[in-house]
């Protein structure tokens, strides 16, 4: 078998600077850290801290904490400093219309012997294997990358970049719960059979359990957020 060539640049578009790329790998290295809880809801960052933690400039951070308040994973208050960002419940709904329009017609229109499909495995087996210890942020990581590895199916780096953003803004809205365990324990054995019926070859029917799926996810975090007020 031939091996197809390497992708060449669009020679239109110029390439990012050092200083652009080294913020958005920075960038990427905080939003993994909100994404895996490590970073709370409403938790002020220490600009001189981090940037000795990161080993970067404080005028690389501070286009850091730019690109990520545009994402909405930041906020930045005048005489206050930079924040973790508190998700609304505006933003909650907004979050779960999204994944419907992307995860749903990505599994839909899955190959059940699409390289993600093993990554979708490997979440579930990590979700058992931490609710055994029990370790409810880790479920919770496991089920991210469950979610994240469902978008990858759709072999498309835009939605996947973007999908990151959506996950770590739906993990502020998770840091904000009291009982990860009572979030995350009932979806462990549903994305084991979601998982099950792609492999078996029945996209469309993972499809639609995957729907239901996200309408009770949605219910049960909004219920829990109301409860908070």
């Amino acid at each position: 078998m031939t091996k197809e060539p390497a992708a060449m640049a669009d020679p239109r578009e110029p390439a990012p600077s050092p200083a652009a790329s080294l913020a958005e790998g920075v960038a990427a290295r905080l939003r993994d850290q909100v994404t895996g809880g490590a970073l709370v809801p409403g938790q002020r960052l220490s600009e001189a801290r981090l940037a000795a933690e990161l080993d970067i400039s404080r005028n690389t951070l501070r286009e850091v904490f730019r690109l990520l308040t545009r994402e909405g994973i930041l906020r930045h208050e005048p005489n206050r400093g930079v924040f973790v960002a508190v998700p609304s419940m505006a933003s909650i709904l907004d979050i779960y219309r999204v994944r419907r329009l992307i995860e749903v017609p990505a599994l839909a229109q899955a190959w059940p012997g699409h390289a993600a499909v093993a990554r979708m495995r490997a979440a579930v087996e990590r979700a058992g294997a931490l609710q055994a210890i029990p370790d409810w942020r880790g479920v919770g990581s496991a089920n991210m990358e469950f979610h994240a590895a469902i978008v990858a199916l759709t072999d498309s780096p835009r939605l996947i970049q973007f999908f990151t953003q959506i996950i770590a803004e739906l993990r502020l809205a998770f840091g904000l719960l009291d009982s990860p365990e009572l979030l995350h324990r009932p979806y462990i054995s549903r994305n084991a059979e979601i998982l099950g019926r792609l492999e078996a070859g029945d996209p469309a029917g993972a499809a639609r359990m995957l729907e239901d799926y996200l309408t009770q996810s949605e219910r049960a975090v909004l219920e829990a957020f109301a409860r908070l007020g």
